[in-house]
């Protein structure tokens, strides 16, 4: 099993990221989603190694394999972790590619150490720009939505990410695209995350405002979602990414959900690699 040790500790011991590194050619970071590892990656990574490039996975802290501390789960401490990451892999000419709350790490990374060794940037349903509704970001979504997330994982968590696990591939819809047994796969992925991580981290992608962030992204970006995602809407994150990011651009699928890597992968593989390469 191969491990980084990352800048923070916690008494006195580092925490550690889990990560997978397989191929050659440019590096390629695939960033995961709340609550899931790495393993959300599994359609992705035997098409971008075959096809060239040097794929590295990793579980964010508090998930999937990587240490569980008790603190830390702020975009600033992750956005550490992943040049923890970068640096000690000697990654040059990187493209970072994030997935939901994966987006909030491309972006916080680059709004903090900028783009010396990254190429591109995609973000794919992602939590970018800012979820939260306030005064000077409308239409976007209400607070509370984020405090009753937090209330159902502590109430009961196996309980609240099954219903969140078919919502995320909108299974009633799209159960001919991916079965039942892949939902209950992501439930017992989502369930090996530490509790605390999975409700600090609702803070963390619900009320993080990224704007400042896309606006250092001075490299191409690719913004991929479905049009009926109904966990990270369209209209409230990527619709206004592409406002602030004058090099980028928008792929949007049709028909699809927030969990495009398990309903979509063929569609959502090709238009990666149309953009990379």
């Amino acid at each position: 099993m191969r491990f980084i040790n990352t800048t923070f500790k916690e008494n006195g011991e580092n925490v550690k990221l889990y990560y997978e590194d397989y191929g050659k050619g440019q590096p390629l970071i695939l960033i995961h989603g709340w609550p899931l590892s790495h393993r959300m990656w599994d359609n992705q990574v035997e098409a971008f190694v075959n096809s060239g490039f040097r794929v590295v996975t990793y579980d964010r802290r508090g998930f999937g394999q990587s240490s569980k501390p008790f603190e830390g789960y702020n975009y600033d401490e992750m956005a550490t972790d992943l040049n923890a990451l970068i640096s000690q892999l000697n990654l040059k000419n990187v493209i970072l590619c994030g997935f939901s709350m994966g987006g909030g790490e491309v972006a916080r990374y680059i709004g903090r150490y900028g783009t010396k060794n990254i190429s591109k940037a995609i973000l794919i349903g992602s939590v970018t720009p800012f979820l939260m509704q306030t005064e000077d970001n409308k239409d976007s979504v209400d607070v509370s939505v984020f405090e009753d997330m937090k209330a159902g994982i502590r109430n009961d968590r196996a309980d609240f990410f099954k219903g969140f696990g078919k919502n995320f591939v909108n299974f009633e819809k799209l159960n001919e695209r991916v079965s039942s047994a892949q939902v209950d796969l992501n439930w017992n992925i989502a369930m090996q995350a530490s509790l605390k991580a999975t409700v600090d981290c609702v803070d963390a992608f619900g009320k993080t405002d990224f704007r400042r962030d896309l606006e250092e992204f001075d490299l191409p970006t690719l913004i991929i979602h479905g049009d009926d995602d109904s966990i990270v809407p369209f209209e409230v994150s990527g619709k206004k990414a592409i406002d602030i990011l004058p090099n980028s651009k928008l792929h949007v699928i049709e028909g699809g959900p927030h969990g495009l890597s398990f309903t979509h992968p063929e569609e959502l593989n090709k238009t990666i690699l149309d953009f990379i390469k």
